[in-house]
């Protein structure tokens, strides 16, 4: 397996700028998520490291070695698409190995490795079924399987679940998590969905408008946002931003007054800051549904959601800041009633106007 390093890596088509210096180390052995919204540049950013778009810019090393001019069949990448891209004709047995076929590798090899693959990916029994017999998450771990045979340096995966049905894409994550710990790959993933990067990788990339905004561990992103492009885009629901006024309070505290004039006071880590405008998150899961908190609210419930494990309140505090409010299954509060609920000091983050995080809310304190 292989470390890869991107330095400067931009990727312009024609007059328009995609990827606008990326510099980035995916360590041997990481399980490396890019996420963000349509448009941010993470396939194409996956697709230079494969070889299919070439940098305009920068450079990129794949195991210690410069890639940036090698053709894709010579990097030790495999990747997988979006779409399965099966051979309808062959079965499941001959699509695995149809790679190493091409290559000219001998029978024996691709029989071996083909079989080491179906075991891996519980394919064992479907080897002589050919696509037309396969359900979705069949079809994609044949696809997988493809790719493992070819024993890659690095696996790269474009969005490989976004074609199943809700169930498939939750069992197809666990699988694909229980595929890394076995084989201690390197593996690169492209997703818009911020729940497959917290459930699946061990580092997470933030990609918006072709720059990264943040790299980190899925807990560091989702405790410890850099800015409010972050905040809002990892967690589901995503974290509640209301408009403040803030100003310096004795003991280093800060004073934060929230929309109709309620006052809580923050810790200001020792931050200096002026008086002014700031924006105050805090999640949904971290405000309490029954009052108790360091400041207590009755605030009018416009809509609920009542989704069996969980009760997701929609409050309103003025015209223009409403927030989410998770509660426990057996919550009752309907819409138009009044709940009261609690804000937790420590749990609040503070970004200031230009959006980057002044105060991040640790729990752990």
């Amino acid at each position: 397996m292989a470390d890869v390093r991107l330095k400067g890596v931009t990727k312009n088509f024609g007059a328009l700028s995609v990827i606008k210096g990326v510099d980035l180390e995916v360590k041997d052995g990481e399980f490396c998520v890019f996420v963000g919204p349509s448009g941010c540049g993470k396939s194409t950013l996956l697709r230079a490291i494969a070889g299919l778009e070439e940098v305009s810019s920068g450079t990129l090393e794949i195991g210690g070695k410069d890639m940036t001019k090698v053709g894709p069949s010579e990097r030790g990448v495999a990747m997988v698409f979006q779409s399965y891209a099966l051979y309808p004709h062959m079965t499941v047995r001959d699509n695995i190995g149809f790679g190493l076929k091409m290559t000219g590798h001998s029978k024996e090899l691709i029989a071996e490795r083909t079989n080491v693959a179906a075991k891996l990916l519980q394919l064992d029994a479907l080897l002589d079924r050919k696509p037309g017999q396969l359900s979705g998450g069949q079809r994609q771990r044949v696809a997988i399987g493809r790719a493992i045979v070819r024993k890659p340096d690095v696996f790269l995966f474009d969005e490989p679940l976004s074609n199943l049905d809700a169930a498939l894409r939750v069992q197809m994550r666990t699988e694909l998590s229980k595929l890394h710990q076995d084989l201690q790959a390197t593996m690169i993933y492209v997703t818009h969905d911020q729940v497959e990067a917290m459930t699946m990788a061990t580092k997470i990339v933030v990609l918006s408008a072709g720059k990264i905004e943040q790299v980190g561990s899925p807990l560091e992103l989702y405790h410890r946002p850099n800015n409010l492009f972050v905040a809002g885009f990892i967690g589901s629901p995503k974290m509640n931003f209301v408009s403040v006024t803030v100003a310096p309070a004795d003991g280093g505290k800060i004073a934060v007054t929230l929309p109709g004039g309620a006052l809580i006071t923050l810790d200001g880590q020792g931050k200096t800051i002026k008086a002014g405008k700031m924006t105050l998150g805090i999640r949904p899961e971290h405000i309490d549904a029954t009052g108790q908190g360091d400041l207590t609210l009755q605030t009018p419930v416009r809509l609920a959601e009542y989704l069996g494990s969980e009760t997701l309140f929609f409050v309103t505090l003025d015209a223009d800041n409403e927030l989410a409010v998770k509660a426990g299954g057996l919550a009752a509060t309907k819409p138009g009633e009044m709940l009261t609920i609690g804000l937790n000091a420590r749990a609040c983050h503070l970004f200031d106007e230009a959006g980057q995080a002044v105060i991040n809310g640790d729990l752990t304190r």
